[in-house]
């Protein structure tokens, strides 16, 4: 497991521990998508309202590195006819971007570097988790590298964006 490639299902896993309300029904509407030509999906809820839940609940659902059964078996995603055809089969990538702003501000970086430091950090993850992809390639060459290498199981990226606020 990785940190932004296939990061599991412990988040979810800990906020289930908690007083979780179920909400797994928005997973029900990302599948009615995940297949059309509309699955860009954008997420967005005001501050306060679980949209970190959200987003590790949907990496849980659906990271192929990880078994989630025993976390959604209970839930009501469970009762949906597409429950089982998308748990755990997908390539997740997971980033909060937040945290990488947090990092380049407290570095003095301009935040137009951001972009650069997510797609460095992505290379450098994929690289050292997957030995066998050729160094020196793009992150878009390494991403589909990793398509093939997975026996053609696409990506799920979920982009968290969640309170940020303009420098002083």
């Amino acid at each position: 497991m990785g940190i932004y490639l296939n990061p599991g299902n412990s988040g979810f896993e800990q906020i289930c521990r908690g007083e979780y309300v179920d909400k797994t029904g928005l997973i029900k509407l990302v599948n009615q998508r995940i297949d059309g030509s509309d699955n860009l999906l954008c997420i967005s809820r005001p501050r306060r309202f679980g949209k970190s839940y959200a987003a590790k609940m949907l990496a849980a659902y659906y990271d192929r590195s990880c078994d989630s059964h025993e976390l959604f078996d209970n839930k009501m995603i469970s009762h949906s006819k597409s429950y089982s055809a998308y748990l755990n089969q997908y390539n997740v990538i997971y980033l909060e971007i937040t945290s990488f702003v947090s990092s380049a501000r407290r570095q003095g970086i301009s935040l137009q570097e951001v972009p650069n430091m997510i797609v460095n950090a992505l290379q450098d993850e994929l690289l050292s988790i997957n030995p066998g992809l050729p160094e020196g390639k793009n992150l878009t060459d390494l991403l589909i590298c990793l398509v093939e290498k997975s026996g053609g199981k696409p990506f799920i990226f979920i982009v968290c964006i969640m309170g940020l606020k303009p420098s002083p």
